[in-house]
């Protein structure tokens, strides 16, 4: 007992250190409130590329769930509008390859053909449809090697559902939305009052009181980047709230859909000089970083390097687990991508269809804090390490 007497400022010490930032427990006669474990800011961020999509049908309310339960920090969508106006989580301008239309008799006609980036596309595009039709929809999954077993099982859902999911989470988990062909959007969806895609956008983040400087305390409440290839319409959102925005990046020949700049022009330093003052980072397309031949990683470029300089954060986009998508250096094993990819290249998130496996090696590599455990269970846990040493 005097030896434990003695050992209780030691003990005190560190249970002190390990709880630090800790929620306490609520006071006797105070109403308890649900706090949720905040947003892990220690690590590159763990972005749930349209969810868990390597292994449920992507954008579903399914696949958002399932990257929450292994562990993203963030989930990611793409937003479209449907006929009249509704704000929808889908990525492609068709409904043809993620959904079973072509199936449905009844919108036959619906299919058209528009001009889209330049190209002409032909297909069942969602703005040919209301909400409640597309409700009527089931998606399946994008590519035959994944898993066939839950095509057909669920709806597309709208961006305000997809809101609820984050919201409802048992921790904070951020949003990640893109605002998606807004160029098409705006040609084609016409709202009241002269409002434009990217206004909508923003007003439905706001009704559900995202906004906040990049980790502000609002921010860290209700984590958010809002991103898009277009960079005028993150500059036009500037105006429209202070939460961070993410300029994407494609194939550096292509070119912008709004402003016709190939994106080699606008991942200059005289460009992210400009663009700085609007966005908080870049999200490339990872073999825009490090080209490739013949499935061969070459040199990587220093546009990670240059993006830091200018304290740009860099998010690249897409990290997939199957032997299709891994390069050879990596010998088919995704982890091998994900370490050279956060230790070598040094970026700040990463854009992933499998979610689980990001989280499970970062989890071996650079663990976070046990957050599990009650006061009580870590002064056992403690004292049970310091005793020993105080008996030598």
């Amino acid at each position: 007992m005097v030896l434990l007497t003695k050992c209780l400022p030691l003990i005190w010490l560190s249970l002190l250190t390990v709880c630090a930032g800790r929620t306490l427990y609520p006071l006797p006669g105070k109403e308890p409130q649900t706090v949720k474990l905040p947003l892990q800011t220690s690590r590159p961020y763990n972005i749930a590329h349209r969810g868990s999509n390597g292994e449920i049908p992507e954008e579903t309310a399914a696949s958002y769930l399932r990257a929450i339960e292994e562990g993203t920090d963030f989930i990611e969508t793409d937003i479209l509008s449907s006929k009249d106006g509704v704000l929808i989580c889908f990525h492609d301008v068709i409904l043809d390859e993620t959904t079973n239309v072509a199936t449905h008799k009844e919108f036959a006609d619906r299919k058209k053909t528009y001009e889209v980036q330049g190209f002409n596309v032909t297909g069942f595009f969602p703005f040919d449809f209301t909400l409640k039709e597309l409700k009527t929809l089931r998606t399946k999954q994008r590519y035959a090697f994944r898993d066939q077993q839950y095509n057909g099982k669920y709806p597309i859902i709208t961006f305000e559902e997809f809101i609820a999911i984050a919201r409802d989470a048992p921790r904070v988990v951020g949003i990640y939305p893109e605002i998606k062909n807004p160029v098409l959007m705006n040609q084609h969806v016409k709202w009241p009052g002269g409002k434009r895609f990217e206004d909508k956008v923003v007003e439905t983040l706001k009704k559900y009181g995202y906004g906040g400087s990049y980790l502000s305390k609002k921010w860290l409440k209700k984590p958010l980047f809002i991103q898009s290839f277009a960079p005028s319409s993150l500059v036009y959102i500037s105006n429209l709230t202070d939460s961070p925005k993410v300029l994407l990046i494609d194939d550096v020949t292509m070119p912008t859909q709004d402003t016709n700049q190939t994106y080699a022009e606008i991942t200059s330093d005289a460009y992210f000089n400009y663009i700085k003052q609007y966005v908080v980072g870049i999200g490339p397309w990872k073999d825009t970083v490090v080209p490739v031949n013949n499935n061969y990683m070459i040199a990587p470029t220093d546009l990670v390097k240059r993006a830091h300089t200018h304290n740009l954060q860099v998010h690249p986009y897409t990290y997939r687990n199957e032997h299709e998508f891994i390069h050879f250096n990596f010998s088919q094993d995704p982890y091998k991508e994900y370490d050279y990819w956060i230790n070598v290249i040094g970026v700040d998130g990463l854009f992933t269809d499998f979610t689980g496996s990001l989280h499970n090696f970062q989890e071996w590599t650079s663990p976070l804090p046990d957050t599990s455990k009650t006061p009580r269970q870590l002064l056992s846990q403690i004292a049970s390490l310091v005793l020993p040493y105080a008996k030598a």
